[in-house]
């Protein structure tokens, strides 16, 4: 993205094309768990791909990219769910949950995780592998890891503050 928005076109047009299997993989999950049918995720991503290059002008190159791709997702999901109408109520933290998941995808968010988190505690770093790498939720990654439920949420929130102060560090 910052050699995009330094006029590097073919950067830019690799950008694309790697974060849209990623976003139809959220899409679709976004979808499914809205009890809606995943064939409507091509119309999402194509409207997330078309505010990314609209407002690519808004992200702040010293920011994460993943964070700002996945609350735009976010926000056209549920644009879509609302113009559409749904049969039900639609969660939307259950929303957030699955957005913040990449799911089966090994893309740009998974390799920025895991590179980041390797400077982690081991616990921290297993329970954000856990999460944000294999998709799993708070039960399953205290499952997994021997860990309460209680214990897994404490570890992740103090690995994501860990992140973040990793990031701060780096600007």
């Amino acid at each position: 993205m910052r050699a995009g928005l330094a006029g590097d076109e073919g950067a830019y047009a690799r950008l694309l094309r790697e974060l849209t299997p990623f976003l139809r993989t959220l899409a679709r999950s976004g979808l499914a768990r809205a009890g809606r049918s995943t064939a409507e995720a091509e119309d999402i991503v194509q409207d997330v791909l078309i505010a990314i290059h609209t407002r690519r002008s808004s992200w702040i190159p010293t920011e994460p990219l993943v964070p700002w791709v996945r609350a735009i997702l976010k926000h056209k999901l549920i644009d879509f769910l609302r113009r559409r109408g749904t049969a039900g109520h639609v969660d939307v933290d259950s929303l957030a949950e699955v957005i913040a998941t990449p799911a089966d995808e090994p893309g740009i968010a998974t390799r920025d995780v895991v590179k980041l988190a390797e400077n982690l505690p081991a616990g921290q770093k297993a329970v954000i592998r856990a999460m944000f790498v294999d998709g799993h939720n708070t039960q399953e990654t205290a499952s997994a890891l021997q860990m309460s439920e209680g214990a897994v949420r404490v570890s992740l929130h103090r690995g994501l503050a860990g992140l973040a102060k990793m990031l701060r560090g780096s600007i």
